[in-house]
């Protein structure tokens, strides 16, 4: 078996490469040391072929041009074929910000990703590897920072996770929603229903990321401004409860009472007497 390895002295608090190495492995070779990695080990498949497995995830078999990652803390075994073993390269990670952009990736979640080798990815983790094998200088040291933060770019910029990016929309469409009503809430036309078709979502989905993200449902957050604004004009005005139906958003004094008791437990003009003999 052709093998190389090298421990690399390079290190960031950020961004750690502890080593690299490679195999043209013989075949049904598999790895007989600690399956359960400290590290994180991004494994390139150059040649062949073999079989890849994880904690709760499925035996998959990987080819040449495929890429699989040891998670740190995480038992795996992988084995080459027996007909057609693979030879692959690969380099070990650790550092504070190692996971946090690996979960900015599909490879994260499905621990490999299949047929990469005409990817900016690829291109990168190949260049930081051959950099990585070069003699250690200042300059070569600078070239092995930036390309691990390129590499790290394209993965997460080419393979996504798609959980973390639908999160990312929601909470854009979350933001854009609160903001929407903050501004209208003393409108009577503002409802709900006009929300969404401001931001083009659904009420449904909508209602999901209110109520994951606030634990309260949109229509809830609504009646919340306008009856906080509400306590505010009855405690600190002497305008009459019908006026003040209008200004937060009420086309009637009876429909804002009612709903103004329902989250209070006072109608509008106990509440005011009760406030002001206190």
């Amino acid at each position: 078996m052709d093998s190389e390895y090298k421990s690399i002295s390079w290190k960031s608090l950020e961004s750690n490469i502890l080593f690299i190495g490679q195999d043209d492995c013989p075949p049904n070779y598999f790895y007989r040391g600690n399956n359960v990695r400290q590290n994180y080990v991004i494994h390139y498949i150059q040649e062949g072929k073999g079989s890849f497995s994880s904690a709760n995830h499925n035996t998959v078999s990987l080819q040449a041009g495929d890429v699989f990652i040891l998670p740190k803390g995480v038992p795996c075994f992988y084995q080459a074929d027996g007909e057609d073993p693979w030879k692959y390269f690969w380099i070990g990670f650790s550092g504070t910000k190692i996971n946090t952009m690996l979960k900015g990736s599909t490879l994260a979640k499905k621990r490999y990703l299949r047929q990469v080798q005409q990817s900016s990815f690829y291109a990168s983790l190949r260049k930081l590897y051959d950099a990585l094998r070069a003699p250690s200088s200042l300059p070569n040291d600078i070239l092995v920072e930036s390309l691990t933060y390129q590499m790290f770019y394209n993965l997460v910029t080419e393979y996504p996770n798609k959980r973390e990016k639908d999160s990312s929309e929601a909470n854009k469409q979350m933001q854009l929603a609160i903001y929407y009503l903050q501004e209208n809430y003393r409108n009577s036309d503002c409802t709900i229903t006009s929300l969404c078709h401001h931001i083009n979502i659904s009420r449904s989905y909508l209602y999901t990321i209110f109520k994951r993200e606030m634990n309260l449902s949109p229509q809830k957050y609504l009646s919340q401004l306008r009856m906080e604004d509400a306590k505010q004009l009855l405690l600190n005005s002497n305008n009459p409860i019908q006026d003040i139906a209008h200004r937060v958003g009420y086309k009637d004094e009876f429909t804002f009472s009612k709903a103004f008791k329902r989250y209070d437990g006072f109608s509008p003009q106990m509440f005011r007497n009760n406030i002001r003999k206190n």
